[in-house]
Formats: structure tokens, C-alpha cells, sequence
């Protein structure tokens, strides 16, 4: 196996589409993004296959995330204080694409998206921002309270989606910077970790100029 993935060599800017009606408030769902917004991370290219279809959209209001996994046969685990070993996702943003130094700015942010591990039961889903480890700068942290958040069982997995407000995400600026940086890691138990074009050797955690780029767009 290369070193290097080789969809790593593209270095590709990710479309995301603009999406008017989000979050759905008076809907059992939060998000309805289709086809068109899944992020092709090109798994194929490196005889991989995905387990895992990753779906973003943006408006004035902030960024929505949706994650369906199949191909489960267990029940999620997680525990918010181990966000990175948690069955869920993990998405890192940075609102200025600012690839060029290896540490993270005040526009970077770590957030972590957990099937399962809040509530009375533990069987909740849950919210969790992290800074960024060897940071120049933490970007703001935001109460749990102000990002959406649902998942929905289904009989092989989970449907998961996520709504971060625009005051979530410290310097979101949509009308004069249209390309972020963004990676993201879906991590289970069960089925392993998909990441967007990298694999685990690389410190993707840590170092915003690995991420890709994610470009805001009309459609």
C-alpha cells in the first residue's frame, strides 16, 4: 500500500451546496440533504469502500451535516468524554482555509458528533466541541445547547444530522469566504473509521493544512 493515499494527491475542492430550508424545526427530521450533497471522498481509488454516506450543506444560518452508516449489527457506544473513541463523527472546519501553517487558528474548530452517551440512560445522542491539540489559538467554545442535533435508528445503522448556527462557528463568513478547510473522520466500533482522504498515520487532528477544501456554492 502507498504511503500516501493516492486521493490525497487530488487535493479536490469539495462542493457544498446551498440548502434554504435548514434546519426542518417542524419536521421528525432536522436535515433532508439528497445525493447531490454527499462528499465523495473517493474511497475507490484506493481500494477502499465506505461504510458511511457524508452529507454537508450551508445557508446564511450556519452549516448542516448529515451522516448515514450501514452495515452495523451491534448497537452504538459512546461516551462524551471520549468523543474520538466514540461511535459518531468528527468534523473539523476552518472558516478561512488558511492551509498554508500546520496549527490551528481561532477559525479552526473541532466538533464531535456522538450517536449515543448522553441522557439518563447514556442512550442519547451528543454534542461535543474540543480545541484543537498545539493550537496558536482556541477558537470560542459553544454550549451544547446551541448546535442541533438528531439520530435516528435504523434496522443496520443510523441516520445522524447535525445543524451548527453561524454563532457556532467564530469567523463563519459565507458572503466574503467561500472556501473553507474541512476534514472529517466517521468513527464505529463495529465497522472501523472513514476518513475523507487520509489515513490514520497522517495528524489530521492537529494540522489544518492536511484538511481539504470545502467550497461554498448556489448549486
Amino acid at each position: 500500500m502507498s504511503l500516501v493515499p493516492h486521493r490525497f494527491l487530488l487535493r479536490l475542492a469539495h462542493p457544498c451546496l446551498y440548502e434554504k430550508n435548514m434546519p426542518l424545526r417542524k419536521d421528525a427530521r432536522l436535515l433532508d440533504l439528497s445525493g447531490d450533497q454527499r462528499i465523495d471522498n473517493y474511497a475507490a481509488i484506493d481500494g477502499e469502500k465506505n461504510f458511511a454516506d457524508v452529507c454537508l450543506g450551508w445557508n446564511e444560518l450556519g452549516i448542516g451535516i448529515q451522516v448515514e452508516v450501514r452495515g452495523k449489527q451491534q448497537l452504538a457506544v459512546g461516551n462524551p468524554e471520549r468523543p474520538r473513541g466514540s461511535d459518531g463523527v468528527t468534523l473539523w472546519l476552518d472558516m478561512r482555509d488558511a492551509r498554508a501553517g500546520h496549527r490551528a487558528s481561532r477559525t479552526c474548530h473541532q466538533f464531535h458528533f456522538l450517536a449515543t452517551g448522553a441522557g439518563p440512560e447514556k442512550d442519547e445522542p451528543a454534542f461535543v466541541q474540543t480545541k484543537i491539540n498545539r493550537a496558536l489559538e482556541d477558537a470560542p467554545l459553544v454550549g451544547g445547547g446551541a448546535v442541533l442535533l438528531k439520530v435516528q435508528p435504523k434496522k443496520s445503522g443510523y441516520l445522524l444530522e447535525a445543524f451548527l448556527p453561524a454563532a457556532a462557528l467564530n469567523g463563519y463568513d459565507p458572503d466574503e469566504h467561500r472556501r473553507l478547510g474541512f476534514f472529517y473522520a466517521v468513527r464505529d466500533d463495529e465497522l472501523g473509521e472513514q476518513l475523507l482522504n487520509l489515513t490514520p498515520e497522517f495528524p489530521f487532528w492537529e494540522d489544518p493544512s492536511l484538511w481539504s477544501v470545502l467550497e461554498l456554492g448556489r448549486g
